[in-house]
């Protein structure tokens, strides 16, 4: 049971309906982990700015996802887990093998697997990486901007993780058990 109840697009005014009807012109709907967010506006605008600003970066749109499947299952987030293999399934056309390679941390790039592990090291250390995490990574090809846009890419999914474990949000996309 939901422990924070959605808010209806609807029934919304004032600065949440501005930000619901953001996000209907562009997804077409307004999940309900956004719904949820919008119990205060400052979180969903906040969460609307950065996921938006990161989709201007230099990791690409496959790549946030990856990073957002390995980051939901180190938090056992089902929310997550099914919106993002939604998105990366139907929206960027990637293969379900591939997806579930993520969520183990697992690629078989090897710059996209370096970047998938200093995503699972900077969950598991709580953000204390030491020079050989960061090093690996760089080894690997990731250059300092991608480095720094993964642990924005972490912080956005361990909000967003934090925010549907805590509220319990009903899932709205196909169900995906944490492995």
């Amino acid at each position: 049971m939901t422990r924070l109840q959605p808010i209806n697009p609807e029934t919304a005014t004032g600065k949440t309906k501005e930000l619901f009807n953001a996000v209907q012109g562009k997804l077409g709907a307004v999940p309900n982990m956004m719904r949820t967010m919008a119990n205060s506006d400052a979180v969903l605008e906040g969460y609307l700015n950065l996921s938006g600003a990161l989709s201007k970066g230099k990791i690409s749109s496959r790549t946030g996802e990856l990073i957002a499947l390995a980051v939901s299952e180190s938090n056992n987030c089902d929310y997550c887990l099914a919106a993002h293999t939604f998105i990366g399934e139907k929206l960027l056309k990637t293969d379900a093998a591939v997806l579930e390679a993520a969520r183990a941390g697992e690629s078989s790039d090897a710059k996209t697997q370096a970047i998938l592990k200093l995503a699972k090291t900077l969950v598991s250390k709580g953000g204390l990486v030491n020079d050989e995490d960061v090093n690996a990574a760089k080894t690997a090809g990731v250059t300092d901007a991608e480095i720094a846009e993964t642990v924005a890419h972490v912080a956005l999914n361990v909000l967003t993780n934090y925010f549907n474990n805590t509220a319990n949000t009903e899932v709205d996309f196909p169900a995906v058990a944490a492995l």
